[in-house]
């Protein structure tokens, strides 16, 4: 579904991107971890057209999405959840998600996408009316998620959904991702600094050190790399 093939990007004279390589198949869970300036957000970034890329090709379903306009990414199909969550903290949970569903005009299926939100995240629909800002940091990650469920994609990108979060709230943030690649078949690429949490939930990953892919495989065997779990798992 998502092919990276050689991919520069660069801010001035930095290449943040050193001509990196990956790919995200249909249905996937693929992470990728790396300490912090790595360049994992950039390649978010870079997928969602926000940061223009400066060299390789960004591929999706085939077609290059590199040069494309990120209104019109989101339309193809890819919604991304950015670091830091941002939602729009003066509207109430429901005219965020509402704001999601932007781009759609199929009234009747947005409702029941909202149903289907509501029930995964019981506590947004409880506090549809309250303003975004007034949420705790969980809550807020929830809406954040929510909003880019309810764009309907195709490939759902996730910038540090644990970062800010308690262990307890990052472990349901999780089981919920579970559930939605399960049930939906949505497509998930992750970046995380929680190494061991994107690892046990991935089907693969990658990691990426100054901005180069080092290393890749089943997100079970890096789990037990002896490589990994010094760098990025304290064992």
């Amino acid at each position: 579904m998502l092919k990276l093939v050689d991919v520069e990007t660069c801010y001035g004279s930095i290449r943040a991107l050193k001509g990196i390589s990956l790919s995200v198949a249909e249905g996937e869970i693929v992470a990728l971890i790396g300490s912090n300036g790595a360049g994992k957000s950039t390649t978010l970034m870079s997928v969602s057209g926000i940061t223009k890329t400066c060299g390789g090709q960004i591929l999706f379903n085939d077609e290059p999405i590199e040069k494309i306009d990120p209104d019109k990414i989101v339309a193809m199909g890819i919604s991304q959840v950015p670091e830091g969550r941002r939602i729009f903290p003066k509207l109430s949970v429901l005219e965020n998600l509402e704001m999601g569903a932007f781009l759609r005009n199929d009234h009747a299926e947005i409702k029941k996408d909202l149903a289907y939100i509501y029930n995964l995240f019981p506590i947004l629909h409880k506090r549809r009316h309250q303003q975004g800002g007034t949420l705790s940091g969980g809550e807020q990650q929830m809406l954040a998620i929510s909003r880019a469920l309810i764009a309907k994609p195709k490939l759902l990108l996730l910038d540090e959904p644990s970062l800010g979060l308690s262990p307890l709230m990052t472990k349901l943030i999780y089981s919920i991702l579970a559930k939605i690649n399960a049930e939906h078949r949505t497509t998930i690429f992750l970046v995380e600094q929680n190494a061991f949490m994107a690892l046990k939930l991935a089907h693969r990953a990658y990691v990426l050190e100054n901005g180069a892919i080092t290393l890749e495989g089943k997100a079970s065997d890096l789990l037990h790399d002896e490589n990994v779990k010094k760098a990025y798992l304290g064992i």
